[in-house]
């Protein structure tokens, strides 16, 4: 019988805490996800970062009104919504692209199937040479179905269609005319993806006859795992979509933090297992650190930076890593409204699908469960591989194992990936010696790195967050900013080392203005275990420049106690 992945889980020992939450992403491609809201309201306020989610005010328990995400109406589908935004522009680009669903007014409650076996999906890079047959068949007839007959919900493009439609536009949330209904960088990520797969995966077993058929997961965090998965890279198979990075291809390793110019492969490993340990280990507080911001009904499309560690790190990388820089919009998988035409794309979420099993049963301080009502109500419409129209909800998802699938187990070499702490603390006096404070270098408009002393508000290894305040930035320019704290090597491509905090990443996006002014919040008392910090009552701040320094400016800095609001 196949090892599973929660067996690992259950009898591994508890890992120790890391330094500090994932890097944020950044690349010269972006991922868009926009709509022309008319108001210019700013739904696209991109804070990417490393350290807890900053001014959320998100509740983890019962509010008093329910206000859960409603389903989509099918019969209000914009088929001229679907919009995107170009790299390094504010415009909101219409696409002729019509996402709408096949139109039906027959709708039912979901209920999960009983089953027989349980569909253990594996790790592509290990499918046996038949596995990968019954896979390419099923693909081939998904996609025979848009010659045959374009309106079946089961038929490759509407199925891709799918993920467009519930993030670029066609969808307003229903008694919110104008508002979008938005499916990433709030809790409700996860779920909403599970469901997807889930029925994507019944689809092709049911257009070859095997309800036991299971699609394998791209092992991404596994160093076997870091290329593309050779089944998805033959061009004869229906498998290949040629709208991918061709510098990605082969044995490319791939670049989980979404940075460019490391072409190292150890660095790049590296970086990779240390982008792994952060997100879904260190630096989470609580339950919505690593699962996305509160999302209710109403409330605008939440920005980039609220949603969970892994959708912001890994997830968001590989989707940066395959999209086409060749065109405009970064298709297939570099934009939301393409990435569903690239069979990798479902490869790629099994195993984000497969970190939300795993981050379940690490051991925590924290509570993993959020009981909200509005979480668990929020609801979404499928068609299941009989056509028929359903509606599910988050609540129906929440314990996977009903839904008849389990992930066989691959090495999780990561939780060993904590930072290596530093022997010897360094030594504050020499390497602040000729530096500024920070009240003489704010407001700053980094075009080049910089360093400075900043003042603690307890000595050595307290709680502690560092906050970097108002920071205005140009909504049109890709923005990337990396933070180390007491760092006496300078390398900057090494995101592994204990000096390394976190990041700040703006992706171009449209707002009512030119400029858009944010926060960020890094939690630092890992960090500082990390570090060995001396009985220090001030830190050097080192913020380096990756992508336009000159299109921010920061308007000041401050450590405070991780109490402190």
């Amino acid at each position: 019988m196949a090892s599973l992945q929660s067996s690992f889980i259950m009898f591994s020992s508890a890992p120790k805490p890391p330094s500090s939450r994932f890097p944020g992403r950044r690349h010269r491609s972006q991922i868009s996800c926009s709509r022309d809201g008319g108001g210019g309201i700013d739904r696209r306020n991109m804070l990417l970062g490393l350290g807890g989610l900053y001014g959320s005010g998100s509740s983890l328990g019962h509010k008093a009104e329910a206000l859960p995400i409603l389903p989509p109406d099918l019969s209000t589908c914009d088929p001229k919504g679907t919009t995107t935004t170009p790299p390094g522009s504010q415009e909101v680009v219409k696409l002729d692209v019509d996402c709408c669903p096949p139109f039906t007014d027959k709708q039912a409650d979901y209920k999960l199937p009983k089953f027989k076996k349980t569909r253990i999906r594996r790790a592509a890079h290990r499918l046996s040479r038949e596995e990968v047959e019954k896979y390419k068949l099923a693909m081939a007839k998904m996609r025979e179905l848009d010659v045959t007959d374009p309106d079946d919900p089961k038929g490759f493009t509407q199925q891709a269609n799918i993920h467009c439609a519930y993030c670029n536009g066609p969808y307003d949330q229903v008694g919110h005319p104008g508002v979008d209904l938005q499916v990433h960088n709030s809790w409700i990520f996860f779920p909403w993806h599970r469901w997807y797969l889930y029925f994507y995966e019944r689809i092709l077993g049911e257009l070859i006859g095997d309800p036991t058929f299971a699609l394998p997961y791209w092992n991404w965090d596994n160093l076997k795992g870091m290329t593309l998965p050779p089944a998805f890279d033959d061009p004869s198979s229906p498998l290949f979509d040629e709208n991918r990075n061709q510098d990605h291809r082969g044995k490319a390793v791939v670049d989980l933090t979404g940075r460019s110019g490391i072409t190292d492969p150890t660095q790049l490993v590296s970086n990779n297992l240390a982008l792994m340990y952060k997100e879904m280990i260190g630096g989470l507080d609580n339950a919505l650190d690593f699962m996305g911001t509160a999302y209710r009904d109403g409330d605008e499309s939440p920005p980039f930076g609220l949603g969970g560690t892994s959708e912001n790190g890994s997830h968001t990388g590989i989707h940066i890593w395959v999209g086409d820089p060749r065109n405009k919009f970064n298709e297939d998988m570099g934009n939301f409204y393409s990435t569903g035409r690239d069979p990798a794309f479902y490869c790629h979420h099994f195993n984000v699908d497969r970190m939300w099993t795993i981050w379940e049963k690490l051991p925590a301080t924290y509570s993993k469960k959020i009981d909200d009502d509005d979480f668990k109500n929020s609801a979404f419409m499928f068609y299941d591989e009989k056509k028929n129209l359903v509606r599910v909800k988050v609540a129906d998802c929440l314990d996977y194992t009903k839904m008849g699938y389990e992930y066989e187990y691959s090495d999780l070499s990561w939780l060993n990936s904590r930072p290596t702490k530093k022997p010897v603390p360094a030594n504050l006096m020499k390497l602040a010696n000729g530096l500024p404070t920070a009240e003489k270098v704010f407001p700053l408009k980094p075009v080049k790195a910089v360093k400075f002393l900043v003042p603690k508000p307890a000595k050595g290894k307290a709680d502690e967050a560092l906050v970097l305040e108002n920071i205005v930035t140009d909504n049109s320019k890709l923005i990337k900013l990396d933070v180390f704290i007491n760092d006496e090597d300078d390398k900057p491509d090494e995101l592994d080392r204990a000096e390394y905090v976190g990041s700040f990443t703006q992706l171009p996006h449209r707002v009512k203005g030119k400029e858009s002014v944010n926060n960020l919040r890094l939690n630092l008392r890992e960090v500082y275990e990390n570090i060995n910090i001396a009985d220090d009552d001030a830190v050097v701040i080192t913020i380096v420049p990756q992508f336009n320094g000159d299109a921010v400016t920061i308007g000041g800095i401050k450590i405070i106690r991780r109490s402190a609001k």
